[in-house]
């Protein structure tokens, strides 16, 4: 059981950095391009829901496993 929620946190911990590196890539993109920031934003969007989606399985999984 103690196992399972380390998983968690640790899938936490990569869904934040992971967030965090795709913002300020997002930033550093905008600030070189500005013209494109409509397509970053559409970018940015999918890359969320993508790691979003990757937590919330790895949350499921784990009260499965419970």
């Amino acid at each position: 059981m103690n196992l399972t929620f380390l998983g968690l946190c640790l899938a936490c911990m990569g869904v934040s950095i992971a967030e965090g590196m795709l913002m300020s890539n997002l930033f550093k993109s905008a600030a070189r391009q500005p013209e494109i920031i409509g397509q970053l934003r559409t970018l940015m969007i999918l890359g969320v829901a993508f790691i979003e989606g990757t937590f919330f399985i790895t949350l499921a999984m784990s009260f499965l496993l419970r």
